[in-house]
């Protein structure tokens, strides 16, 4: 496995304002289970209902979208595109995050990357009353979760900076997050002390694929409770990470 693997070459690439629109357009068809309207489209994505019109009705020709009553929904062209897929990396994470969820009975999410951000693609909610209720299919900023630092540490060293450089707004806490990443590198595990949520820990742990890091896989709960257990979590962590990287290896 090892540090500094290719996570995006975002430096190289520029976003395009079509396939922006496209990609945000079945973003939301897919998290609206009644489906989204081109009125709302044309809000969310700030463009006029005109400028929208062909993109819809082309992923509706083409069975990306399905158009009932005004409202788009997801196509079955997607269902095709994903059944030709390789198994994924959450088919091959289920396992290792039912046996963390077993052992400590917190919150056990998969986070996958999305451009400069992250998306938990899975979850296994705590049963207890109080709980850690991870949000999915939402862009979430990479830091300071638990998952985005793990993302950040063992992605390329161009991705990283670009990152720190465009989303943290002065020099010394770059700095200090460069350093806390560079620890994250050398431990294989990321942790997140209530900087997102107060009273919330998050441990987080690397997937690889192919040399590269494609996922991380998180455990969190409140810190009353996990405080005193943290490091078992941690290491436990560290090994359903290492568990579901050698899965996709043998795929």
């Amino acid at each position: 496995m090892g540090n500094a693997v290719p996570l995006a070459e975002s430096g190289a690439a520029k976003a395009h304002r079509t396939v922006s629109r496209i990609t945000t357009i079945l973003e939301l068809a897919a998290s609206r289970r009644s489906g989204v309207r081109l009125s709302e489209l044309a809000t969310e994505l700030d463009a006029p209902r005109s400028s929208l019109h062909g993109l819809v009705k082309g992923l509706v020709t083409d069975g990306y979208l399905r158009e009932q009553g005004g409202a788009y929904t997801i196509g079955p062209a997607i269902s095709a595109l994903l059944a030709a897929a390789p198994p994924t990396v959450a088919e091959a994470a289920r396992g290792a995050m039912e046996e963390l969820h077993r052992q400590f009975n917190e919150t056990v999410m998969l986070a996958s990357p999305v451009g400069s951000s992250l998306v938990y693609t899975d979850a296994i909610e705590s049963t207890q009353p109080i709980r850690y209720s991870a949000p999915l299919r939402v862009r979430r900023p990479l830091h300071p979760t638990s998952s985005g630092k793990c993302l950040l540490a063992f992605g390329t060293e161009r991705f990283r900076e670009n990152y720190l450089t465009g989303h943290l707004a002065d020099v010394p806490r770059v700095d200090q997050v460069r350093h806390e990443l560079d620890e994250v590198a050398k431990a294989g595990v990321a942790i997140n002390r209530g900087e997102t949520l107060p009273d919330i820990t998050g441990v987080g742990a690397p997937v690889f694929d192919k040399g590269r890091v494609v996922a991380a896989i998180a455990l969190a709960g409140p810190t009353s409770r996990l405080g005193d257990v943290v490091t078992d979590i941690a290491e436990a962590t560290k090994a359903a990470g290492h568990e579901v990287s050698e899965r996709l290896a043998g795929r």
